[in-house]
């Protein structure tokens, strides 16, 4: 499902008053479409996403989606970067926890669930507990109880941040692979400039606060990808551009934050 952001905007009340945290923001996806979205810290982020998830109300603009969900469907599924699983339930019934709480029986919800724990190559763990297992494989639950679901869209939150560098390089892959089978509407939150334009359509860059889409770069590479591709001198162009432009942002913030 595809939508557009209208003019969005969100502020909080602060100890000192209003604090915006994003203004005149706008933006479309299109369905099946994966766009990452970079900025600096505090530029708004999460706070967008909490919005297209329906968690949040924005304090102007709106979100407009390209049709209404159907009866029974999720709209939207979010997975942050902790993988907020419950301790006290195996990795079969973490996963099926979306859709025990949609109402459906235990023997509809176990098929499903048990597919995207296969798919994503924990199929001997499903009876094991969250603390029995590795970081990025409790991430790898984390998606595969997103995905069982199935959201019309998908909100990642930095899902990849806390992990080691090979763990996450795996799981990027991962994301690549299901996503292909499934093509879900993914909207990816990420600092990674390399992440982004290995798994993104597009690459919308934030500024600071309050947050504001200030560019909005398609990536120039074919799919299937490889993590080798990103190094390709017609995406090394773009990747130095963002850099440039997020270093602007960030030492003005820090500026900002010293002079006060």
């Amino acid at each position: 499902m595809g939508f557009t952001v209208r003019s969005l905007g969100c502020s909080f009340a602060g100890s000192s008053g209003e604090v915006a945290a994003l203004a005149d923001v706008s933006f479309a996806v299109a369905d099946r479409e994966l766009v990452a979205v970079v900025g600096p810290s505090g530029c708004g982020k999460t706070t967008l996403l909490r919005i297209l998830a329906g968690a949040l109300a924005p304090s102007r603009g709106a979100v407009e989606f390209a049709r209404p969900v159907a009866p029974g469907r999720l709209r939207c599924a979010l997975v942050f970067q902790e993988h907020g699983l419950l301790p006290w339930r195996t990795v079969l019934d973490n996963v099926a926890l979306g859709l025990e709480l949609a109402g459906v029986p235990r023997r509809q919800r176990v098929e499903p669930a048990l597919a995207f724990i296969e798919q994503l190559g924990l199929g001997r763990f499903a009876g094991v507990y969250p603390h029995e297992l590795s970081a990025g494989m409790r991430q790898r639950v984390a998606l595969a109880r997103a995905f069982v679901t199935d959201p019309e869209i998908l909100l990642l939150d930095e899902p990849f941040a806390a992990l080691d560098a090979q763990t996450r390089r795996v799981l990027q892959q991962e994301l690549m692979r299901i996503w292909h089978h499934h093509r879900k509407t993914v909207v990816l939150v990420t600092h990674d400039i390399e992440e982004a334009l290995l798994l993104g359509d597009r690459v919308l860059l934030m500024s600071g606060r309050p947050g504001r889409i200030l560019e909005d770069h398609a990536v120039p590479l074919p799919r299937p990808r490889r993590p080798s591709q990103v190094l390709a001198p017609e995406v090394a162009e773009v990747r130095r551009h963002i850099w440039d432009v997020l270093e602007r942002e960030v030492r003005a913030s820090l500026a900002v934050g010293g002079a006060a």
